[in-house]
């Protein structure tokens, strides 16, 4: 079925599916918004990816947001008033109902923590730090921290509120375990009190979502229905937008931004993103995966390390795979995090020859064969990359055979720790650099820590300076902890950084939106004429 009769049969499935009308289609301004990559879930609990969190945070909200220009702004949350550098006081907003009719209480934020904290998902950093949430009333609660938590009012912007009773309601407490491929009601169901109600799913297809007409606050934007298609094909992503099928572009091809940007019916909306590209090597385990060495693991020793990544070069796959479209990288951060600086951010240089012999002098003379995984569908050019860094490894005697899949294979294989090395993009949903530090070069721990440290990384230094800088209030102290652990993930190669992504969206002239760097566009902040 043509996008045109999916936004035709909308009233009808929202009749089906919701408890509340839609706007009739002939009076709706309908987003048609296509990407490359879909969403893994729709438990807001589940899995810290990025499209899924752009598309759920529509439906579900936090006690704290971002305004249109990035500043910490009140949501379910009215006020915060802290008793105590490890108390803080959350007065509820009064009348907010879920989108059943439900109404919102503070019985509701402290299921969703209970729930966000559970192992199985992957959300916990979001409410890293936090010790237990109290009830005061029903419109009160106390947040109680073991140590002053600097991030807190950034951090939960994405701890998402679910309805308790429609939770218990249809026996979804438990978080899905994603990797496991579960599902469980949650995972196909949404029940939030957002400005959007997502009213189906289907897989590889599209999202469909409807204005909330009862939400607590008013949009600035004139949508009224959503429509996001997945597209993995960068020709038909295309051909969609100029045949007129979409309005907007959030995935668009570097090879196609200037024909695009030359076409008088489409405008580009261009800007960075807070994402870098980097490769997660397996330092921990005793004997590595998919590997021609056996009985230890290459990756453990640094040289190794420092081979792999002088081995890439950064600027012919700025040049020749992005178009211009990144930053080379060195550091695990993008410019826009606090933490990042240029002094800093300087990536290794190609150079053959001394790789070669840090390869021997580790003990690797004709090199090593491994496995490299990459997606295929969710960052920019991402298989193409891999398939550039597999020849510039080949160079240097390290044979790689490249397994490249859907994203959502992909990371179930990355999260059960099934992969040698593996490419994956980071963004700061905190614009600080601690988001990066604690989730993905920590230790992994049975909490927050290291909860997106698939590649075993465990380094004293790392782990004292985040551990330090969770708590630490002077500015000065933390941003220079940050730095300590910024320049020792570097320094160690403790992972591979590649690029950070600069993000083109292109769309309809008459499509206004707000370009965010954290590639999750708003459909609050979105107009169409």
């Amino acid at each position: 079925m043509s996008l045109r009769k999916w936004v035709a049969a909308l009233a009808a499935t929202a009749a089906v599916t919701s408890m509340v009308a839609v706007v009739p289609v002939a009076s709706a301004q309908t987003l048609r918004w296509a990407a490359q990559n879909d969403i893994l879930t729709l438990d807001p609990h589940s899995q810290n990816h990025a499209t899924t969190n752009a598309i759920l945070m529509h439906a579900y909200e936090g006690l704290t947001r971002y305004s249109a220009t990035y500043q910490i702004e009140p949501a379910l949350a009215t006020k915060w008033t802290f008793t105590s550098p490890t108390q803080v006081r959350f007065e509820l907003r009064k009348g907010v109902k879920f989108h059943d009719g439900t109404p919102f209480t503070a019985d509701d934020v402290i299921f969703s923590f209970g729930r966000i904290r559970q192992p199985q998902g992957t959300m916990g950093i979001y409410v890293t730090g936090i010790s237990d949430i109290k009830k005061v009333d029903d419109h009160t609660v106390d947040f109680i921290m073991a140590t002053p938590n600097p991030l807190l009012l950034r951090n939960i912007v994405d701890f998402r509120i679910m309805s308790k009773a429609w939770a218990e309601k249809n026996n979804t407490a438990k978080v899905q375990d994603y990797k496991a491929k579960e599902e469980n009601f949650a995972s196909r169901n949404v029940m939030g009190t957002g400005p959007y109600r997502i009213l189906s799913w289907q897989p590889e297809q599209r999202v469909m979502m409807a204005r909330h007409e009862g939400w607590w606050d008013k949009a600035t934007g004139n949508v009224t229905q959503v429509v996001y298609s997945p597209i993995k094909s960068d020709a038909t992503r295309v051909a969609a937008l100029l045949a007129g099928d979409v309005d907007m572009l959030t995935d668009v091809p570097v090879q196609d931004l200037d024909r695009l940007a030359g076409d008088k019916r489409l405008k580009v909306v261009n800007g960075p993103e807070v994402r870098t590209i980097y490769l997660a090597p397996d330092l921990g385990s005793p004997e590595l995966k998919y590997s021609s060495v056996k009985g230890k693991n290459p990756f453990a020793d640094k040289r190794v390390r420092q081979a792999l990544s002088m081995a890439i070069d950064r600027e012919a796959i700025k040049k020749s795979i992005m178009r211009g479209m990144s930053v080379p990288a060195g550091l695990m951060v993008a410019p826009g995090v606090n933490g990042w600086s240029k002094e800093l951010d300087t990536p290794a240089k190609p150079d053959v020859a001394a790789a070669k012999k840090l390869l021997a002098d580790a003990g690797y003379p004709n090199g090593f064969e491994t496995r490299l995984n990459c997606p295929n569908n969710r960052y920019v050019n991402d298989e193409k990359i891999c398939q550039a860094i597999v020849s510039m490894w080949a160079r240097v005697g390290v044979k790689a055979s490249l397994v490249a899949e859907n994203m959502a294979t992909f990371i179930q294989k990355v999260q059960n720790f099934d992969h040698s090395v593996y490419l994956l993009g980071w963004g700061v949903a905190t614009y600080d650099a601690q988001y990066t530090l604690q989730s993905l070069i920590r230790t992994r721990t049975s909490g927050a820590d290291g909860n997106f440290n698939f590649s075993k990384i465990s380094d004293k230094e790392v782990d004292r300076v985040v551990d330090a800088m969770k708590s630490e209030t002077d500015v000065a102290k933390r941003n220079e902890l940050i730095r300590q652990g910024l320049v020792r993930t570097r320094d160690e190669v403790l992972t591979i950084p590649l690029h950070h992504q600069i993000r083109p969206w292109v769309m309809k002239s008459g499509v206004t939106t707000v370009h965010r760097s954290d590639d999750r566009p708003e459909a609050r902040f979105t107009s169409l004429r």
